[in-house]
């Protein structure tokens, strides 16, 4: 698979696995180093406290415990099918604004290495840090 067939699929799929909440599907993105950085793992986890999470297994349990509660409140998961790359990292946008109203405001920054995610960098906008600072133990 070319690089930017490679970024395309990732765009794709890693949205699709979300949504449907598919583990396995979602696990076959990343590599097995592979690091995962957003406010939410260090709201869900804060004895962990740094936010970040270190390899395939800590990133799969972390994804895993979050498709078990679908009624969070933290996505509809909309979002257009704007992305950009310069052919090593790749970003696309959760707004605010969607047709049926907010959602929560997400940034994904991924570093992609071997046509596969080997940083993912999660970026809240005001609306996500809003409820984020509204769950319990926070």
């Amino acid at each position: 698979m070319s690089q930017d067939a490679a970024l395309h699929h990732i765009h794709e799929h890693w949205h699709a696995s979300v949504v449907r909440r598919d583990i396995d599907g979602l696990m076959t993105l990343y590599t097995d180093d592979a690091v995962f950085e957003s406010p939410l793992v260090w709201a869900a986890l804060p004895e962990g406290g740094t936010g970040i999470l270190k390899g395939k297994t800590a990133i799969r349990d972390f994804f895993e415990t979050g498709f078990r509660s679908p009624q969070n409140g933290l996505g509809r998961w909309y979002r257009t099918s704007v992305f950009f790359s310069n052919g090593q990292q790749l970003a696309w946008e959760y707004p605010r604004q969607t047709p049926e109203g907010d959602q929560i405001d997400l940034m994904e920054m991924i570093d992609v290495s071997g046509g596969l995610i080997a940083h993912h960098r999660v970026y809240w906008g005001w609306v996500g840090i809003r409820t984020l600072s509204s769950l319990p133990g926070r």
